[in-house]
């Protein structure tokens, strides 16, 4: 009997084990399938991009029509310019609503704030762009920088809220409660010590959502649209690296052609970085 319960256990154990290694096999081969087309597009990106790169595209304007050479110095500095004041925008009103998610998510309020949230983030980009486009293009009667940092900064909402969110509710509920015991009024409490003591964590928030926007380019073409001058006013059309990509890359000319995949290069490495800083 000993013998024969001994032998069924080895059985069980090897038939385990053998599951186990399939499943592990599965998964390695799952994992691996996700990074081919990762490496694939960025390995593609560097070989057509990286060639195209010289001093020029960084500091040099655009070339005219049909004429080799020039840069995309406006569209870099165009995408900057955009990033911060779209960050102006976005940061403090994410931060807001995940704060007061956080600290009074109860009751229906909290609850549509939070469904509403959730389907701001689902919205495609160009929505955005056409609703921005609306609002502020239309009455401005003009393409503006203004109106495209309106919109990337409301696409950065979404994901700063809910990363400030589920960030504050993993600091200690007796973090809050010892300083309501001092006497010390919520709203100080909240801001002096819960926000206060998640600055880094929030930050994570920030740069992802930098990093879903830099790229954006749909929404761009319908409020800022872009131009092949230096920036002149937040009154004006501005140049950004997204949609000089879009616009040489449907162009005839090879020069063109070269310098969007250039372009391309950049912004994917840009985008690289941000998301390696989040880590």
């Amino acid at each position: 009997m000993s013998f024969d319960l001994a032998e069924h256990m080895a059985r069980s154990y090897r038939r385990r084990h053998l599951i186990s290694l399939v499943a592990r096999a599965g998964l390695f081969v799952a994992g691996t399938l996700a990074l081919v087309p990762l490496f694939w597009v960025f390995g593609y990106v560097v070989f057509r991009g990286l060639p195209g790169l010289n001093l020029d595209f960084f500091v040099a304007l655009p070339a005219p029509v049909g004429e080799p050479g020039g840069g995309m110095a406006n569209a870099l500095a165009g995408t900057g310019i955009l990033a911060v004041m779209a960050s102006l925008i976005g940061i403090p009103w994410g931060v807001l609503i995940g704060t007061f998610l956080s600290e009074y998510g109860k009751g229906r309020l909290a609850g549509l704030v939070r469904m509403s949230v959730d389907l701001l983030a689902s919205v495609p980009s160009i929505v955005i762009g056409l609703f921005v486009y609306s609002v502020v293009v239309l009455p401005m009667k003009r393409f503006s920088a203004l109106a495209g940092a309106v919109a990337l900064g409301i696409l950065m909402v979404p994901t700063v809220a809910r990363t400030t969110e589920e960030l504050l509710k993993l600091i200690p509920p007796n973090v809050r409660e010892a300083g309501l015991a001092l006497g010390i009024p919520r709203w100080k409490v909240i801001l002096g010590i819960v926000l206060k003591g998640s600055i880094g964590p929030i930050s994570t928030g920030v740069v992802l959502s930098l990093a879903r926007v830099a790229g954006e380019t749909a929404p761009l073409l319908f409020t800022a649209f872009g131009n092949q001058f230096w920036h002149r006013g937040l009154d004006q059309p501005i140049a950004s690296l997204p949609v000089q990509i879009y616009t040489f890359a449907i162009s005839p000319y090879e020069d063109w052609h070269r310098q969007a995949w250039a372009g391309a290069f950049v912004l994917v490495a840009a985008v690289l970085v941000l998301n390696v800083l989040t880590r």
